[in-house]
């Protein structure tokens, strides 16, 4: 006994004849008719009364219907719940990133990942690299946007784009338009610095920043958070390195700088654990935010 062969049992069972049944199943009238006849065999009970040309159930059979309705039932609700069809998966779906990129990349972009995917749970967990390299390889999270570099084998990593970071410096005056200025790498060396916080993926990124240019610079203060170092060095208390999208809106209290030509560069990714049998909405999704993103 199969759960197709209840199906077939429940069809017959609803229209009272094996022909219309069939019709029904897509399957042949002999075909529903030998099901039906192995499942009178295993279960060794009589299934059916012909009456006429309709199929007429026996109490047994009625017995059977009540149970195998519920069978049924629960399969379909698993196979839903494991579903192949990005579509008709109902799986609460965990999307992690970074609070810069949320804030200033992907507003529009999820409001349109929401209307490709109504149907979806989409829970968004805002965290640091660390964590959601962490949050994947536990299950956690089933697609995270973060920050390279990462390595792990355990991770399938997928490009998306690069963004400059950029020096901040203090302005007593209100700063309007864009314009990037340039320093000297000694213009550096004794200034205050409000970074992100040691042994983060930012922070590594910017320690090689300044050990390149041969800097050891003056830490004050560390935060994990984009928005309060702006908020910091707006007030006059030390110079930062952050993200060029996150400095784009006007009018501020920075100037926005680089070293000569050197390029601070960070490059942003989609990571997913590597797996057998990937979940066909997170390939779904990845896909759509490649395309929205790079």
């Amino acid at each position: 006994m199969d759960v197709r062969q209840l199906e077939m049992f429940l069809a017959v069972i609803d229209c009272g004849s094996a022909t219309k049944a069939a019709e029904k199943m897509g399957l042949s009238t002999g075909a529903i008719s030998l099901q039906m006849q192995g499942l009178s065999t295993g279960l060794k009970t009589e299934l059916f009364i012909r009456s006429g040309k309709r199929l007429a159930p026996t109490p047994a059979a009625l017995r059977l219907a009540e149970l195998a309705s519920g069978v049924v039932r629960q399969m379909r609700l698993i196979e839903q719940e494991f579903s192949t069809n990005p579509s008709t998966d109902i799986r609460p779906f965990h999307f992690a990133t970074g609070p810069t990129t949320l804030i200033h990349r992907l507003g529009k972009p999820l409001r349109m990942l929401r209307k490709r995917f109504p149907e979806a749970e989409i829970k968004v967990t805002v965290s640091a690299t660390e964590e959601m390299v962490s949050g994947l390889l536990g299950r956690r999270f089933d697609l995270a946007l973060l920050t390279l570099p990462v390595e792990n084998e355990l991770l399938r990593i997928i490009p998306l784009f690069e963004e400059e970071m950029l020096i901040l410096k203090p302005s007593h005056e209100r700063i309007k338009g864009w314009q990037i200025g340039h320093l000297e790498a000694g213009d550096l060396a004794r200034v205050p610095f409000i970074l992100y916080p040691e042994h983060s993926n930012m922070r590594r990124m910017i320690d090689r920043f300044f050990q390149d240019l041969g800097i050891t610079p003056n830490v004050i203060m560390e935060a994990g958070d984009t928005e309060s170092i702006k908020r910091l060095v707006e007030s006059g208390f030390g110079y930062s390195i952050l993200p060029e999208y996150a400095l784009r809106g006007q009018p501020r209290f920075f100037h926005v700088c680089r070293v000569g030509r050197q390029k601070l560069v960070r490059k942003q990714a989609l990571a997913m654990v590597h797996s057998d049998h990937p979940r066909a909405l997170a390939e779904s999704i990845a896909k759509f935010l490649v395309e929205a993103l790079s």
